[in-house]
């Protein structure tokens, strides 16, 4: 008999492929090598925003003998964050109604300790980021994925409402979506909101939305974002600043809740927040980042430097054959090896040219890879005639 529980090895199972990928792979052994080209995650490949240290310095120096007490969601980043929060989304958050968390996974890990039960299903789109289901087995919950639609990777509303059964409490939306790069529409939101209501009334039980949206503010060509939570009362939202800020190792987020939400259940909720959060570990933003919180929220990485390198890396995978999905927002190219290209056999010919990108297979998609924007322009640079020479015969 193991003496690991069920729900921790439920949880390595399904996060086998990415842990196996970052630490026993070619890319593991060379990922740390200053001539990659490295394409794989979401991490920073140049120094970081000089506001962040410049931030977190200034409030290092204690202040009071408080500085570095315990803290929770404080009141003043609360209350800031709701006043940008009402002006950004256009809805009027109260400062109750934002947990601040330590980035996004602990904000989505809070969302299905306060509104899902052990045995309750968690509905989600795939491809989709590879941590919805070790989250939700660790929490005891079932994973549901539905396919995203092809060609063109739309919410599939149809297949979300079939899925949809007595056990569902949660569905999950990423917009802009990791890895696909697409915002979903407002009319499709719409007709999920109103598919939720139906599904609600037809179990018998509430149906929770949960919008996770850390690329939010990473939008291409000027588009428009319309949250889930703006037409669905039932939602909460997942936000990270270690996407906008690309310092995805200072642990900064949080989850709030759609202030449309009938006030008996919103102040359940709100209440809910504080006990689940402790119970987690204890899931709040250490005392530093609190107190850099405004000072953070207008800094961001350089869009017009990810624009630059989604137009060049676009042209030139689809002039050797590869098909691109041009990305609305994020920071990802999703694409498709080219016809007659064996995926394994493309990926390797990638790193023996030291390029690395994220093989589609870890998630749930062999055909397809993702490329993250977030490469230095001197990879690129070195990787645009390895995507050639990697597909010729």
């Amino acid at each position: 008999m193991s003496v690991v529980s069920h729900r921790a090895a439920a949880a390595g199972a399904a996060f086998d492929a990415v842990g196996r990928f970052y630490f026993a792979s070619r890319y593991s052994e060379r990922r740390f090598a200053p001539t990659i080209s490295d394409f794989t995650f979401g991490n920073p490949q140049e120094m970081p925003l000089p506001g962040i240290g410049d931030a977190i310095r200034r409030h290092a120096v204690p202040r009071d003998k408080n500085w570095f007490a315990y803290k929770t969601s404080e009141p003043e980043p609360q209350a800031f964050l709701a006043g940008r929060l009402s002006t950004e989304l256009g809805l009027p958050f109260a400062p109750a109604d934002i947990a601040l968390t330590a980035g996004a996974f602990a904000a989505i890990a809070l969302a299905f300790r306060v509104v899902v039960d052990a045995g309750d299903e968690i509905v989600f789109s795939a491809p989709g980021w590879f941590c919805y289901e070790p989250i939700a087995l660790a929490a005891d919950a079932v994973p549901k994925k539905i396919a995203l639609e092809a060609p063109a990777f739309d919410l599939d509303l149809a297949a979300i409402e079939a899925a949809i059964t007595p056990r569902t409490r949660l569905v999950i939306v990423n917009t802009p979506h990791n890895p696909t790069g697409r915002i979903v529409p407002r009319e499709t939101l719409a007709g999920l909101a109103d598919l939720l209501d139906r599904a609600s009334r037809r179990i018998g039980r509430q149906v929770f939305l949960l919008a996770d949206e850390p690329y939010r503010r990473l939008r291409f060509d000027g588009r428009g974002f319309t949250s889930p939570a703006a037409l669905y009362p039932y939602t909460l939202i997942a936000y990270s600043y270690g996407k906008v800020l690309l310092a995805p190792g200072q642990r900064l987020g949080y989850l709030a809740i759609s202030p449309l939400m009938p006030e008996p259940d919103r102040k359940a909720l709100q209440d809910a927040m504080f006990p689940a959060q402790m119970a987690l570990g204890w899931t709040f933003p250490n005392a530093v980042m609190q107190y850099a919180l405004p000072d953070l929220e207008d800094l961001s990485i350089d869009l017009a430097a990810l624009t630059r390198r989604r137009d060049v890396l676009v042209a030139t995978l689809a002039a050797a054959g590869y098909e691109i999905v041009p990305p609305e927002g994020t920071f990802y190219l999703w694409g498709r090896w080219p016809a007659g290209a064996e995926a394994g056999r493309t990926w390797n010919a990638l790193a023996d040219r030291d390029v690395f990108v994220l093989p589609g297979e870890i998630l749930g998609t062999p055909s397809w890879f993702r490329i993250c924007l977030t490469a230095s322009d001197a990879m690129v640079e070195r990787a645009l005639p390895a995507f050639a020479e990697a597909v010729r015969r």
